[in-house]
């Protein structure tokens, strides 16, 4: 038995983004309207321009150094830009959380230049954790913004709060690893029917980007975090 398939894939956003490559990398629609290209090329011109304003990274960039296959026991694909577009401006009720519940939907609360996302799957099948990553493009002020306002969500919503309809009753402060300029690491418990699915994350800023990792694992919460190594790797190509 596979223990990757223990998740319930309607549980969350990330959860849906962590398997949708469990078959294979997911694809773009090719029944693009004759004017997609010349749209995205123009959306393109935009973000580099900003990104250069900024001294930030903008998609290009940032698509060349987000991980891509095996990498430290996981495989790192590529996720459809409309699979991830489904967790954009998720909006939390008690508005101290909104950091929280914009990670929860893949995104920082800070609208960020370019993000880039991963689905990542254990390559062992006994590995039952299952998770995604993405990195946001920021100016080094805003990434620090992010940061900065992520951890006041943790200390200021222990109790948890509402999105899109789903309740997610906990946060939890854990120990966040020392890697990059910051870290911070923590535990949201989310409330799918009669079931509690915890789900880990650790986001670390190194300089102007934002790396944020998703884990969980239905079989023992403990090991839900995506591991150091994946992190660091991901790091190590900033």
């Amino acid at each position: 038995m596979k223990l990757r398939r223990a998740l319930p894939i309607a549980a969350v956003i990330p959860a849906l983004l962590a398997m949708s490559a469990c078959s294979g990398e997911s694809k773009e629609s090719d029944g693009r309207k004759p004017n997609a290209s010349a749209n995205a090329k123009s959306s393109e011109e935009k973000e580099a321009a900003e990104a250069k304003r900024l001294g930030a990274l903008d998609g290009k960039a940032l698509e060349k150094v987000a991980i891509t296959g095996r990498t430290a026991g996981f495989d790192a694909k590529k996720i459809a830009k409309a699979e991830v577009e489904a967790g954009r401006d998720m909006k939390a009720d008690k508005k101290a959380c909104q950091p929280l519940a914009s990670l929860i939907g893949g995104f920082t609360h800070v609208p960020a230049v370019s993000t880039v996302h991963r689905s990542l799957q254990p390559g062992e099948a006994t590995n039952a954790t299952v998770g995604s990553m993405w990195l946001a493009s920021h100016s080094a002020d805003d990434a620090g913004r992010v940061m900065k306002e992520l951890r006041a969500a943790v200390t200021a919503c222990p109790k948890g709060f509402k999105t899109l309809g789903l309740t997610y009753g906990k946060v939890e402060n854990l120990p966040a690893p020392k890697l990059g300029d910051e870290a911070v690491g923590y535990r949201i418990t989310g409330d799918i029917g009669k079931q509690k699915v915890p789900m880990t994350y650790t986001v670390v800023r190194s300089g102007g980007v934002i790396a944020a990792f998703y884990g969980v694992n239905m079989l023992d919460a403990k090991k839900a975090a995506i591991p150091e190594p994946v992190i660091k790797a991901q790091l190590d190509r900033l």
